[in-house]
This record gives structure tokens, sequence and C-alpha cells, in this order.
């Protein structure tokens, strides 16, 4: 006889109710003991079995587990394994402790310190079961270009110094980073014309026919009283949004495992979405990504629901095949090419590409030929323990561009918001200066800053060789420490170079009969052109004006001294931290953004570490 239908019903159910009462799920978060920060990639199983997942991005984790389970096993490299019972708690929050005996002294980045270990597991997803887990541990390997500074030069003998101009401000804020994470930044990641380059300056907009205005004040140098400080300032002209032409953007992302981090994929995310919300309705954007491999994950439009959609669905995993994202992207960029518009790549990496073509050299002839399409690149850094700076730098150099840092949600508002035209429309390429200095009223003179950005006097003429661009806004502020020929002082160091033996080297008659201190010369072409354009400026000695000084020229000497105690210079004179607050407090101004203050926070933030290094 067969069983009424209600009693199989039944029977169903019954079973079905005990083995959802015999299953649970776990959820919880995995911490660092000592830093309380969570812990992404970490291991998580069920102990006697191969069921498991692994924590994402901000250290969680979720996991079914039945009755008969006893404990979990939580596993990540350079920590000690830790296994967990399971009772009844519903969240098992987890704190590891890290494994001194995996660990050993390093020398990084000009200090020793301990191995930073992060967790890189690829494809992580939840309730993973028969999975194979892949970790490894990333060393901190950040990588900055030596950068030996440049020297007092006889303007006798060496009266020409010619220079790309550079809108990068990237230095600024990863110095920030590390300051704020309570340690001094190695000496070649201060690049000191970025730092003062990071500010706004109050200069005027151009008027006459060229895209910038040129400005110049000259004073006493704040830290050596028997020496001249000048401050050259360009102002870009700033065009209003809604007359920038068209835009054609490529947003291409570093999604390998090394980006799981919070400041890094998450932080890229949050920035790239403001930045979609800034766009027009003519603007179209489309996404490239790459780990292992590259991959179109949104083709170019302007739907921004769909933008902000792909940007979303984003994770992290995998290896780091950089230059088949540049290609890629590149190749998107070129097919939706704007006769006349921006056409350009916004990269956004911690520059550690492992897979493919990886070497600096490499990846920048591969940039070199790409910029010849017509497609501008933008380099955005994020993260830390492995960021490729000098690599990301290069790259913006060598592809038409500008590079940030990114250590934060307010500066990718800045980045992306604030500073929209000038981060992605450029307005001036190739744009290089050229002062000649009359040595009778100059003795010698020392550039700060800007010495990956040195040229031959050579390159100022030819139009073949390539130098920084100029967005809509961007200002862009350089110093020259001058010695006067009239100087008795002996303090300064000068590199003198012997007399020549087939020629004299000697002043014309009009060289000591005027007040002419310097000829200022800057050539520029326009974003789609081929020839250049020159403009020039007289810097007379009546331009000395101690009393007249504006709040530009005392806040970009404070920067500057800033920087010259943070990289302990040689030339750094008088200057202590003392007279870096006085100056920037003076020159604070509107600072309606807020930065200068921050600023002056740094620099007691760094006053206060070297008085307690002065007291061990």
């Amino acid at each position: 006889m067969k069983k009424p239908i209600y009693l199989l019903i039944f029977s169903f159910l019954l079973i079905a109710s005990t083995t959802i009462a015999q299953t649970r799920t776990i959820t919880g978060k995995v911490t660092d003991f000592e830093t309380a920060k969570p812990l992404p990639g970490v291991t998580v199983t069920i102990k006697g079995t191969n069921k498991g997942t692994a924590t994402d991005k901000d250290g969680n984790y979720k996991l079914q587990v039945s009755a008969k389970d006893k404990a979990l096993i939580f596993k990540y490299i350079a920590y000690i394994t830790k296994e967990v019972p399971i009772k009844q708690d519903s969240v098992v929050n987890v704190a590891l402790e890290v494994d001194n005996a995996q660990l050993e002294e390093v020398v990084v980045t000009g200090y020793s310190r301990k191995r930073m270990i992060l967790g890189k597991i690829a494809g992580i997803g939840a309730d993973v079961q028969n999975m194979t887990f892949s970790s490894a541990p990333v060393f901190n390997t950040e990588e900055y270009q030596h950068l030996p500074e440049s020297i007092f030069l006889e303007a006798k003998k060496n009266p020409l110094s010619t220079f790309s101009i550079d809108v990068d401000n990237a230095a600024y804020s990863n110095v920030r980073r590390f300051i704020n994470d309570g340690k001094l930044p190695p000496a070649d990641a201060v690049r000191i014309e970025e730092m003062i380059n990071y500010f706004d300056y109050d200069y005027p907009q151009p008027t006459g026919e060229h895209p910038f205005s040129v400005t110049t004040e000259l004073g006493v140098s704040p830290w050596n009283k028997d020496n001249l400080l000048l401050h050259i300032g360009l102002q870009g002209k700033e065009i209003p949004t809604d007359n920038l032409p068209a835009s054609n953007i490529v947003f291409l992302i570093d999604v390998s495992g090394s980006m799981m981090s919070q400041d890094k994929l998450p932080l890229i995310k949050s920035g790239f979405k403001m930045l979609v919300e800034q766009l027009r309705p003519q603007d179209k954007v489309a996404i490239v990504v790459y780990a292992g491999a590259a991959g179109l994950v949104l083709p170019s439009t302007n739907n921004k629901t769909k933008m902000l959609d792909a940007i979303e669905a984003l994770e992290a995993g995998g290896a780091t095949a950089g230059a088949a994202g540049i290609n890629l992207a590149y190749q998107e960029a070129e097919k939706h090419f704007i006769k006349g518009g921006n056409n350009r790549v916004i990269l956004a990496t911690d520059g550690d590409f492992n897979v493919g073509v990886s070497s600096s050299g490499e990846l920048e002839r591969l940039i070199e030929k790409k910029r010849e399409t017509g497609v501008f690149l933008t380099v955005l850094g994020f993260g830390t323990g492995n960021l490729k700076d000098s690599r990301m730098e290069q790259l913006a150099n060598k592809g038409n561009g500008n590079y940030a840092y990114i250590d934060n949600i307010l500066e990718a508002k800045k980045v992306f918001v604030n500073e929209f035209g000038g981060t992605l429309f450029t307005i001036a390429k190739d744009v290089k200066l050229q002062l000649e200095f009359n040595p009778a009223h100059v003795k010698a003179y020392r550039l700060i800053g800007y010495e990956n950005r040195a040229l031959q006097n050579e390159d100022f003429n030819n139009d073949q060789k390539d130098a920084g661009d100029m967005g809509s806004g961007h200002t862009v502020t350089a110093l020259y420490e001058i010695v006067p020929a009239t100087s008795k002082n002996n303090k300064t160091e000068l590199q003198t170079i012997d007399d020549l033996k087939y020629q004299e080297t000697k002043l014309n008659n009009k060289a000591a009969a005027t007040n002419e201190l310097l000829t200022l010369k800057l050539r520029y072409k326009e974003p789609a052109g081929d020839q250049s354009k020159l403009l020039q400026t007289i810097v007379t000695t009546q331009t000395l004006a101690p009393e007249k000084l504006s709040d530009n020229y005392k806040f970009s000497a404070a920067v500057a001294a800033y920087g010259m105690l943070l990289r302990d210079s040689k030339f750094k004179g008088s200057a202590n931290y003392s007279q870096v607050l006085e100056l920037a407090q003076q020159a604070r101004g509107k600072d309606e953004d807020g930065n200068r203050g921050e600023f002056v926070k740094l620099v007691k933030a760094v006053q206060l570490m070297d008085a307690r290094a002065s007291k061990k």
C-alpha cells in the first residue's frame, strides 16, 4: 500500500529540517594582533576537512559548519597558525600574531624595519569547497629613484640652466603617508619640486596669446641671508568644464592580488566613482583591467550607470601583467579616438608589474611608442609596501602625462574632483624652461629640485625632445638660489671648472652695463602640435623687493626648506623647522582647501620626531 502524499511531504520536511539544524554559518573578522588591522587572504579551514574559505579585503570571512565539526584553522604566511574550537557562537573574530621566527631584519628604503607581510591570494570567494589555496608573502619592496641634489654652478662658465616643467605632486602625498605613519620618508622619496607644486598658488590668469602667464619674484634666501631666492610661477589657463573638449578616457585598473588591501583597489573604486560623476554626456569611458591577463571590462560608453556598475564589480586576484593591460588600454583609446578631443589612459596601480614585459626600460619604451598615437597618460599610485614610485613617475613622464599618489579618500577627491580639468585636459605639452644668468650680477646659482627633469642645453631648441605637460588651471613653481656676484660669502660650496685652454670666457660690455639678472625663455607646443612656440621674460636687479614678497613666495620657500630638511641637504644652510613654521603660517592665506594648514601640522609632526630623536 502506498504511503499517503502528506506523509511523504512530512518525511521530506523532517529530513530537511534535521539537516538544516545540523549546519550553520559562522562569520567573523581576522586582524593583526598588534595593529588590529584586517588581514586579507587568510585561509580559514574546518579542521580535518578540505572545506574552507579565505578572508576578503577587509579581513571578513563566512563559512558553513556542521554539528560534527570541532574546530576552525586560521593560517596565514608569516603568522602563527591558530586553532579555534567551534562552539555555539555564530561570530568568531580572531587576531593572529606574527611568527617572529619567520621574520628577519632587512634594510628597506634607507632604514631598517621588519618585513611587512601581506597575504596574497587569487580568486577569493566565499564558501569554497575542495579548494586549493594559493598565498604568498609580499615584502616591503618600495622603489625610489636615487636623486643626487643639483649643485651650485658658476654663472660665468655655466650661464645656462635648462629643465622640463613638472606638474606631478605624488611626492608630497607619499611623504605625508610616511609622516602620518610616524616615520621619516626615505631621502629619495622627497622630490622637492613635487612637494612645492602640490599646493595652489595665486598667479594671474594668462591674457595674451600663450596658454599660461609667467610670474617672477626675487628676495633674500630665508636659509642663507647672503644669497637670493628667485621664485618663478607659471599659471595655466583655466578652461571652464563646459568648454573643455569631449573626452575619450580608458580606466586601466590593476586588479592583481597585490591590490587587495583597503588603500588600493577599494580606494581606486571610490576615486573613479567620483570621477564618473564629473563627466558630461559627451564624455566616454572604457574600463580595462589586468591581473594574470588583461581584459576589457566595459567597452567605451557614456552611460554612467554602466560605468559605476562595472567599477563596483571589480575584485582583486592574480599576478600582474601590466604591459598587456597597457597595450589593450591604448588599443581601446585609439579605437575611439576623438580628433581635437581629450584622449587619455588613466592607469591606477601600485606599479608592481611581474608578468610579461616588466622591466622599467621595456615599459618606458612601450609608453614612448604609445604616446605617438596622441593618447596621453595619467598614472595614479596607490598603497604601501610594494609601491614602485620611480617606475610610475617615469611612465607618466614618457607618456605625456602626470603622476599623483593617492593615500586617502580626500586625496582622491582632490585629484578627481577639485583638479578635474588639470588632471585630464592638457593645454600645452613639452614645456621647457631655459634661464641665462648674467655673470656680471650672478656669481653662481642652484635650481632647487627638478633633478630628474634636467635637460641638456641643446634640448631647449630641439622639438623632438620630450618634456612636461601642463593641464587646465595647473600651476608650476620653480625656485633658484642665487649667489650674487658681489657676495663675499665663502660658505656656499661652488663646483668650479678650470679655465679653458683654447678660448677665453669673459663678459661683454652689455653684461656689465645692464641691470638684467637673467633672461628666462620658455618653449611649449600646443596639445596636437609638433612645433614649439617661444616666450621670454627678463628679471632685473630691480625685481628684488624683500618688503613686498607675496604669500606665494613665502609658502613655496617654506616647502623648499622643509624638503631640504627631510633630505638632510647640505644646502639647507640655517633652515630649521621653526623657521619653516613661521614662513608657512605667515603665508597660509585663504587656504580654502585646508592643504596649507595640513602642511603646518606635518611640519610640527616631524619637528616632534626630530626632538625625540635628538634626546636618544
